[in-house]
């Protein structure tokens, strides 16, 4: 078994071993994975963070030891808090851009290592110990006005799913990647009522497959990706858009994460 870091950006997650094939997900900076197959340009992965897996270049990671991997699951993780910012490269003095959620392994007075390299970085974290529920609403906003992108995780481009569970990540929460996979976590609600801000509600297509999640907030309304991260109204029925005056998708369930 091998294992990889991204030491970029962000990477794509691809559903087959191609750059013309449909992204499924993205890696930020900083987040390690196993290596299930590897081809002579492509390699498929999967992610520590949520066990999500895909193909992704074999220009765009380079490989870690079996020992950094598990060090870096057992050690408290530190993301970025800034929508974009930048690590400098100590070796040849080079900038990274970072997005929002990226992880700064092994995280200490301003430096972050992958392997033999080191990274300063002087912006604002957080880290996986913070567990605030208070916080996902606030966070929540960091992505507004985000434009939709299937598969995306940053503030480029965000899918509903790739929205919820980074703004649980940045509160300290794990989240499967997709929509479907995050409605089987938590405790199930009878009601909109029984709701507080930040607890999740997924929705489903005419056949019954969950396909949508937003995150709750008060008097009623939800946040969400729908061609952009934005706000709306939430009833029995589901989400109301105010400007087509019309509902865009049918409730399914309501869960309580934390």
């Amino acid at each position: 078994m091998q294992y990889g870091i991204c030491n970029l950006s962000t990477i794509s997650v691809r559903i087959e071993p191609n750059d013309r094939s449909e992204m499924l997900s993205q890696i930020l900076f900083g987040e390690h994975f196993k290596v299930l197959e590897m081809r002579s340009a492509w390699s498929k992965v999967r992610l520590a963070f949520d066990n999500f897996e895909g193909w992704i270049d074999n220009k765009q990671f380079i490989e870690i030891s079996k020992e950094i991997y598990q060090s870096l699951n057992s050690n408290i993780q530190h993301y970025t808090s800034e929508l974009v910012d930048f690590v400098t490269d100590t070796s040849n003095q080079q900038l990274i851009t970072i997005p929002l959620g990226a992880s700064l392994p092994f995280y200490k007075k301003n430096t972050c290592e992958i392997i033999d390299k080191k990274f300063h970085y002087d912006g604002n974290y957080i880290s996986n110990e913070n567990i605030n529920k208070k916080d996902i609403i606030n966070t929540s906003f960091l992505y507004l006005n985000t434009p939709y992108l299937w598969g995306g995780k940053t503030p480029f481009g965000i899918d509903c799913s790739g929205f919820t569970q980074m703004v649980y990540k940045l509160c300290g929460i794990q989240l499967f990647r997709n929509a479907s996979e995050q409605a089987t976590q938590g405790e199930v609600l009878s009601f909109i009522e029984e709701s507080e801000p930040g607890d999740l509600a997924f929705f489903d297509d005419k056949e019954g497959n969950i396909n949508h999640v937003g995150i709750i907030m008060k008097n009623n309304y939800i946040i969400h990706a729908h061609g952009k991260v934005r706000v709306d109204r939430l009833d029995h029925s589901g989400i109301y858009n105010t400007e087509t005056k019309r509902h865009t998708h049918k409730l399914r369930v309501i869960k309580k994460i934390i």
